[in-house]
């Protein structure tokens, strides 16, 4: 029957039911969980990005950084824990290129909670861009794969990050082992980063001597770490060894080695964390407070050796101290405490998570979690609409020729004036387009019927006059065609009234049958959280999107098409009374003509 409407648009069909097989296809297998495009190990299932912004609309940090190591934090709304192992050991952080894994070490992870935190070594990292990599997740049977020596670089001597339980010696990170030979007076539990340590003001961390840890004459140097004094009074020692001292001075920030010193201008904050750096180059030593620039000396260093004590006179909380044989750029500065602080604005873990095979962003992961009868709804609403779209482009060319071939037969019926003829007799008019015409346009059939019925009279009767009964079957004769040709541009028009009032009411079925589908898996696995309801609801309501979308469309075309059908019927209601009674006219005139000449 559609063949009646397409006609020569065959092409158009075929991609039409190609459309309707992907959209298919999709939908029938929206979790399979195969290696995707650019997918780094097709063992992972889930993937997000993570985004490094040294931009303006980051850290806005300008200058060469170089390798770095970032700190990733997690908590629920960026990351789903219960999709990944509980000690988050299938974690894997994949560079840009999709290629290549990256070293990374956890400090703490906790999946009840839903936080956790990672430090990830970045190769290069350089001032104003935006660089992403990727976090992958999501294998059960992945074996640990954090490499914590590895995610430092060869110039990182020492490393703290304080995570070991209370009265344990604090280890080095590092593969130097340059760990202390004892432990804090206590553990700082809500540190800036995972847990710190905490002074009292007697004795502090010692770190005996080591190769690593040596200090030639004029050797560059670096210094940092998170520090949170109890109180600003004082000479409060952070690290000193031999002639170099760094500490904080009355809450002042400051390093000096013999008679050089180098302080801040404005005094920490009491119980706030502060970023604190010191950088020798060789001939400047320069102090950072949250990665600015605070104070500079010219001064380089002397050879200094033995052992080094961190937190001495500190009555306060440290965390993420760092010792680095070279000096770091300022603008690792800025982003090292930029990336770390609370408010951090350079790594930026995407809301959203792209599973393997599943497509990308939020839509793929709703569409990865449709249950099987929500697929055939949306299914069904997909082969409706593609019905309605099908048909509403049939009428509207058949419309659209009808009324082209109307407006021809008009300029031929206004040139025959009172003389009306066949078509293939008309003046001008030939046999060909009489065949268009009749093909073509519908008022063009009426008029072929109105003549028939005149030439069948005029062949009984000759020129006598028509009788009432006479004309009144003839208007019945073309009306006849007239509802044939009512017929035909209704035809199939149901179509679009069943998507635009059954399209909804299926979709809110799949959306009815998906919610409780949702709520009896939570209920028979005793697990109500936000992360096991909100992805199958969503994935629900798709259901119900798509019964929308096969009725708003159908809806407005339904409305368009059903005006330019009342159109042409009007107009093909006022053309049978101007046939049947010029024809009429034509016979009665004729009649005279006979009897005038007899």
């Amino acid at each position: 029957m559609l063949n009646i409407y397409f006609g020569g648009n065959r092409r158009m069909l075929r991609s039409i039911v190609a459309l309707l097989c992907l959209i298919m296809a999709g939908l029938s297998t929206p979790a399979a969980a195969e290696g995707g495009a650019g997918w780094w190990n097709k063992d992972w299932t889930y993937r997000k990005a993570v985004t490094i912004d040294t931009s303006t609309t980051g850290t806005n940090v300008s200058g060469p950084i170089g390798r770095s190591l970032v700190l990733v934090r997690l908590h629920g709304g960026v990351f789903t824990f219960t999709d990944a192992l509980d000690n988050g050991a299938d974690i894997r952080f994949v560079d840009a290129d999709n290629k290549t894994p990256l070293a990374y070490h956890i400090e703490s992870y906790d999946a009840k909670a839903g936080v956790a935190t990672a430090w990830v070594s970045v190769p290069v990292l350089n001032g104003g861009e935006k660089k992403q990599i990727w976090l992958y997740f999501g294998n059960k049977t992945a074996p640990a794969g954090e490499d914590v020596k590895g995610s430092f670089d060869a110039d990182t001597t020492l490393a703290y990050h304080f995570m070991e339980g209370a009265g344990q010696p604090t280890a080095d990170m590092t593969a130097n082992g340059n760990s202390a030979t004892n432990a804090p007076a206590g553990i700082e539990s809500a540190s800036i980063i995972g847990q710190g340590g905490h002074f009292v003001g007697q004795g502090g961390l010692v770190v005996n001597d080591s190769p690593s840890l040596a200090m030639t004459a004029g050797a560059p140097f670096t210094f940092t770490a998170w520090v949170k004094p109890d109180n600003l009074g004082g000479d409060q020692q952070l690290l000193s060894r031999g002639d170099m001292v760094i500490g904080v001075a009355n809450g002042l920030p400051y390093v000096a080695v013999g008679s050089g010193r180098a302080q801040a201008t404005a005094p920490v904050k009491q119980g706030d964390w502060t970023h604190v750096g010191v950088v020798a180059d060789g001939q400047t030593l320069k102090i950072y407070v949250n990665g600015v620039e605070a104070g500079a000396v010219s001064v380089a260093l002397p050879a200094i050796a033995g052992p080094i004590t961190i937190g001495g006179t500190l009555v306060g909380s440290l965390d993420e101290v760092r010792l680095s044989k070279v000096a770091r750029p300022a603008a690792m500065m800025m982003a090292m405490a930029s990336a770390e602080g609370p408010q951090t604005k350079l790594v930026v873990v995407s809301d959203s998570a792209e599973k393997a095979g599943g497509g990308s962003g939020v839509l793929g992961f709703i569409v990865s979690k449709l249950e099987p009868v929500d697929a055939v709804i949306i299914g069904l609403c997909m082969i409706l609409l593609v019905a309605a779209i099908w048909l509403m482009y049939a009428k509207v060319s058949y419309l659209n020729k009808a009324e082209k071939a109307n407006r021809q037969f008009f300029k031929r019926f206004g040139e025959m004036h009172e003389n009306l003829v066949t078509l293939d007799n008309a003046p001008g008019g030939s046999a060909g387009e009489a065949a268009y015409l009749t093909k073509s346009s519908p008022i063009a059939r009426l008029y072929n019927i109105g003549i028939e019925e005149l030439d069948v009279r005029r062949n009984l009767h000759g020129s006598r006059p028509l009788s009432g009964e006479a004309v009144e079957a003839m208007r019945a004769a073309v009306d006849a065609q007239f509802v044939d040709e009512n017929q035909k541009l209704d035809k199939m028009m149901v179509i679009l009234t069943i998507a635009i009032s059954g399209g909804p009411f299926i979709g809110l079925l799949g959306t009815v049958v998906g919610v409780m589908t949702v709520f009896g898996g939570v209920a028979m696995a005793g697990d109500v959280n936000v992360n096991a309801i909100a992805p199958g609801i969503a994935a629900a309501l798709l259901a119900t999107i798509a019964g929308l979308a096969c009725a708003i469309p159908s809806l407005f075309g339904y409305n368009y098409l059903n005006g330019r059908i009342s159109a042409l019927a009007d107009q093909m209601r006022v053309f049978i009374d101007r046939l049947i009674t010029r024809l009429a006219e034509m016979q009665a005139d004729a009649a005279e003509l006979r009897m005038a000449a007899e």
